[in-house]
Order: C-alpha cells, then structure tokens, then sequence
C-alpha cells in the first residue's frame, strides 16, 4: 500500500519504504514509480499511459518523503528547484557511534567506485571527485544508538552514508559502509524526514514529513522527537 504525503494536479509526494527502488534497475524488481502510476490511473480512471516524472532519489534501503511530477510542466520546473538546491532536504539517521562534536559541518570529496556501487571520502580533493558538504547535529540517544538530524548542501552518490562513515557515525544496518550487522529487512536507518519544495504552478510553500518506518528503533526516537 502507497503511503501519499501530499497529492494534486502537478505533484505527488509518498513515504518510500526501504525495500522501494525507485527507479529500474539490474534486478529488474517493480519500482515505486509503476506503483504510483498504477493508483494514479485506478484513482482517476485514465485511459492510456499515465505521466509521471522522477524529481530526485532515494537509495533503495533508504525511507521516507520522496517527490514525484504528475505533468511535464511540473516535472521541468521542480527538477530546475532540485538542481539549483532551491529545496530543503532534512534527513534522520540513526548511527552507531556518538560523533565527537555534537553539531557540525562535514566536507569532504567524494568519488564514486562504479565496480562497487560505494562512494569513498576524502579531505582532498582528487582527480574525478565531487565536492560533497552536509551538516548534521545529535539530537537523540538510546543507550546503544545516536539519532542525528541532517541537512545536505549537496547531492552526491552516498554522500550522507559515506562521510558519517568517515567521521565513525556508521548508519545501522548499513554494511556496506562498516556497519556490525545488518538489518533483518535489509534496511539501512537513513529516512527522508523532511521535506520543502515551492509548488511548481502556484509557487506554494509545500511542507512535508515523512512518518518514519514501524520499527521499535525508529518508534522510539520519533515518540520523543
């Protein structure tokens, strides 16, 4: 069942789960896109193909708000908002280590290893790296786990997962970057929390926060926050 954050005319936003990919890939699996054009088309009754634009990603073990463009006028304008970072993005991730400062900005230069699908950080810049900058605070404890609040700058491949790696804040369950174990769903504790885009038409402030996932970790952190 689809989770709708926010619905009209130009935009539809869902609360992707973790096991959601987002767009086709290798392993061929139904994306969340055919998902939602499958209830657009139900909903409206619509004849034909239904439209729908892919405004930005998630990584699939990753939850949370995620914004798609029901028209081509739509999908224009908020992949323009989305490139020239005239967005709020604000992320939750729960990590195994407390960082050593409890705010702070994090920039580093990330390059992409393709063979490994993993971005490596570094405090140089190299050749074929990108500039990647985010700032997160600590904002939440359990007496085995940190929940930290994060704001991106940038949109780089893996970019949160690969500098909190660097900085000793693994995301739980996120293996791929030296987490102790994984998740039973195969989940990693990153979540798109909050979101803010300008509507494309009406140019309305559209707010939105994405529920996080029903688990007990995640349960726990949003009943006190």
């Amino acid at each position: 069942m689809l989770e709708i954050l926010h619905e009209d005319n130009h935009v539809i936003v869902v609360n992707k789960k973790a096991s959601d990919i987002v767009q086709a890939d290798k392993t061929q699996d139904r994306t969340l896109g055919d998902d939602v054009k499958e209830y657009i088309k139900e909903k409206y009754n619509k004849p034909g193909a239904v439209f729908l634009g892919v405004v930005h990603r998630l990584d699939r073990p990753t939850s949370g708000a995620l914004v798609f463009a029901r028209t081509s006028k739509g999908l224009t304008r908020l992949n323009e908002q989305f490139r020239e970072r005239n967005t709020k993005k604000t992320y939750w991730a729960i990590v195994e280590n407390e960082p050593q400062e409890k705010t702070g900005t994090l920039i580093h230069f990330l390059k992409k290893n393709e063979k490994q699908n993993k971005s490596y950080a570094s405090l140089e810049e190299t050749l074929g790296s990108k500039k990647a900058s985010l700032e997160y605070k600590l904002i939440d404890k359990s007496d085995k786990y940190f929940l930290l609040e994060i704001e991106l700058h940038t949109g780089r491949h893996h970019q949160i997962r690969s500098q909190l790696a660097t900085i000793g804040c693994i995301i739980k369950g996120d293996v791929k970057y030296g987490a102790r174990r994984s998740n039973p769903d195969g989940s990693i504790c990153l979540h798109a929390r909050y979101l803010e885009i300008n509507h494309p038409t009406t140019k309305e402030l559209i707010k939105i926060t994405a529920p996080v996932p029903n688990e007990p970790i995640w349960k726990f952190f949003e009943e006190r926050n």
